[in-house]
């Protein structure tokens, strides 16, 4: 309970901006809520006081009285409170008797006529069991005489329930308005938040955390957290405030009806926690269970040439289908219990009107309660019901945005971040002088990079070779800081890099990867990559120069040719010329190739090998592969082996040495040799 307090104030902390419109939206909650409050009551004053008011009891009085007071024939009658008969020793009575209306001398208060004897064409005697009343006979404009202001208040009545409604609808229009602006501000800035804040995190992080889990805390949860601003949290104090305005409202027109509409709540609390403890279980289950379907469900996608190449399909769906059961049976389980809430309250509801209607009606059929307060408060228990079976909906709301809040801080307090620092002036460029000083890293706890040592002059080219997994990507990967290490010292133009800005640090080295990346957009984006710095003509320029600007005019749109995900309409060459233009129209100061040329084709390879040659050219370059014929050029080849730097030299000093790399050599140009 504590931890899920801290995660509910810690997510009203975005909404601070926003409070003067939160609590406007509070006061726009009390006045809706007031008017749901008032309807009813309005109602009861209709049935009561206007529609049935001819029969309640009155008393001769003078014209000069206040109140309702009628004038006939020379006589002054005004209508009083039936629950006040007792204080007056003569009173009068409109009845309705066989089609007719008479004006009687006493008060009948519901007892039964047995008999009517009339003395002439306007005179009767009432008979009842215990009195005899004198009554006369009233015509319809006598009978409209004491309708009249019982007319009028009905109008008046009406125009007030008819302002009433469209305040009503008003004051929630507004508040829905309100919360879904504040909820989806909140969102906004959460979602931002937690997006720069991946971005901020270190590789290892995302080797950990599945990309469908990452997007699920990015769409998915925000949308479960901005139904909480929108759909629990302002709505439930109107909840609250309905529940309690009812039940004051109640007390004072009739306490003992109001006892027994509330006679049932102790049941109603007993199933409403039991509901809570058995929801809360079968809600987290749901969401873990869909949480497994979202990341099978992107790693699949992902996948999908792999799986349809090696026909696949029917194993990766069995597979699937064990999952989609999983998250089938949780959410048939939490149906169970929502289906067991339901109908129990749903029978509560109607045990309390049931008890409601054979009280108050039968006090109604007695005379000693009128018929709008039992109206009234067959209205005010579905009013008081309602907001009790939205708290159920409003729990499963809360609980999923409380889980969902949970996961997303969960991400904002992950610390596995590169430290920034800001100790270099951002215009003064790189020499390009690199050293590696007794560097070790590790991934988890297994040692990729053992005390690897080098260095790297300015504008040399240096070559890594070695087999799968020896640490040759590793080495670029932490030279951009992609991952810190955790012994020794990487140092460019002998300044230590963890105290370079990251951002400029990155600025000044561009890396062309063996799987190039390409974002949505056009071509022309893919290449500037947002840097507003990179001007159309530099981009043109650096395409003619790795020779993509051929095969980019030839798209009817040249360079605003739409790039699908991924770039899969194009080759892998041309997305791998794409991304050389994009490392070159940065200029940086230190170059990365990593198996650049690997997915090329021999065509390709040789209209881009003179582009490297002058792309390198007075640039310190960083040469990652496999081809061995790719780097001969390079002033130093580094051999890795076990992430250990076994030897290191020219092409021919290495041939010479007769070691690992003339093995390696031996191995791919054995037909040649």
């Amino acid at each position: 309970m504590k931890k899920r307090k801290k995660v509910l104030f810690r997510l009203l902390k975005y909404s601070k901006s926003y409070f003067i419109l939160l609590l406007f939206c509070l006061l726009l909650v009390f006045l809706s809520t007031s008017a749901d409050l008032a309807r009813p009551y309005l109602i009861k004053i209709a049935i009561d006081d206007q529609i049935g008011g001819i029969n309640y009891p009155m008393i001769e009085t003078t014209a000069e009285d206040d109140g309702q007071t009628f004038l006939y024939n020379n006589n002054y009658y005004k209508r009083i409170n039936i629950k006040n008969i007792s204080n007056f020793k003569h009173l009068y009575q409109i009845i309705h008797f066989e089609n007719s209306f008479y004006i009687i001398d006493g008060f009948l208060n519901n007892k039964p006529i047995n008999s009517v004897t009339s003395t002439s064409p306007d005179h009767y005697l009432f008979q009842t069991n215990l009195n005899t009343f004198n009554g006369t006979k009233l015509s319809s404009n006598e009978y409209n005489i004491f309708r009249q202001y019982d007319l009028q208040g009905l109008k008046q009545t009406s125009i007030i329930f008819l302002f009433i409604l469209i305040g009503s609808a008003l004051f929630n229009y507004m508040q829905i308005y309100i919360l879904n602006f504040v909820g989806q501000k909140v969102i906004y800035n959460l979602r931002s938040e937690v997006f720069k804040h991946i971005q901020s995190l270190s590789l290892s992080f995302f080797n950990k955390n599945p990309i469908g889990k990452l997007v699920t805390r990015a769409t998915n949860d925000m949308n479960n957290i901005n139904e909480l601003f929108t759909n629990v949290l302002v709505t439930l104090i109107k909840d609250f405030l309905l529940i309690f305005g009812t039940i004051i409202v109640m007390i004072t027109m009739n306490f003992k009806l109001t006892f027994i509409c509330l006679s049932t709540i102790p049941l109603l609390i007993i199933i409403s926690f039991m509901f809570r403890f058995f929801a809360r279980k079968s809600f987290l289950e749901v969401k873990k269970k869909l949480g497994t379907i979202n990341a099978a469900l992107n790693e699949n996608i992902t996948g999908m040439s792999v799986i349809q190449i090696f026909g696949q399909e029917k194993q990766i769906a069995t597979k699937f289908k064990v999952k989609n059961k999983q998250h089938y049976d949780a959410g048939i389980k939490q149906l169970f219990i929502f289906s067991v809430f339901r109908p129990s309250m749903n029978i509560i509801y109607t045990l309390t009107l049931t008890l409601l209607i054979w009280f108050g009606g039968g006090e109604v059929i007695q005379g000693s309660l009128p018929f709008g307060i039992l109206f009234a408060f067959i209205n005010y228990t579905n009013q008081l019901f309602k907001p009790i079976f939205d708290l159920s909906e409003k729990f499963n709301i809360m609980e999923s945005a409380m889980a969902s809040s949970e996961r997303v801080f969960q991400i904002l307090d992950t610390d596995e971040k590169i430290v920034n620092s800001n100790k270099l002036e951002a215009n003064k460029p790189f020499k390009g002088k690199i050293e590696f000083k007794n560097v070790y890293f590790a991934y988890d706890t297994k040692w990729v990079l053992k005390d690897v040592s080098f260095k790297i002059e300015p504008g040399e080219t240096i070559a890594f070779v070695g087999a799968t997994g020896s640490g040759k990507t590793t080495i670029i990967s932490l030279l951009t800081r992609l991952y810190d290490i955790q012994q020794g010292q990487i140092l460019i133009d002998d300044i230590d890099i963890t105290s370079l800005d990251i951002k400029f640090l990155r600025q000044n080295i561009s890396t062309v990867l063996q799987d190039v990346f390409l974002f949505s957009g056009t071509i022309e984006d893919n290449i500037r990559l947002g840097n507003s710095s990179i001007s159309s003509e530099k981009i043109i320029e650096a395409s003619k120069f790795v020779n993509a600007h051929e095969f980019i005019s030839d798209f009817e749109d040249n360079y605003s040719h739409e790039v699908v995900e991924n770039g899969a309409t194009l080759s892998s060459g041309q997305k791998q010329l794409i991304s050389f233009a994009r490392a070159l129209a940065f200029n940086p100061s230190i170059l990365i190739l990593d198996e650049a040329t690997s997915n090329i084709d021999t065509e390709t390879e040789l209209l881009i090998q003179d582009a490297i040659t002058k792309l390198i050219k007075d640039r310190t370059t960083i040469v990652v592969a496999h081809r061995l014929s790719t780097i001969q050029h390079a002033n130093k080849i580094i051999v890795l082996h076990n992430g250990c730097i076994k030897e290191s030299g020219s092409h021919s000093e290495l041939l010479n040495k007769k070691g690992m790399y003339h093995t390696l050599y031996q191995i791919q140009y054995k037909d040649s040799i």
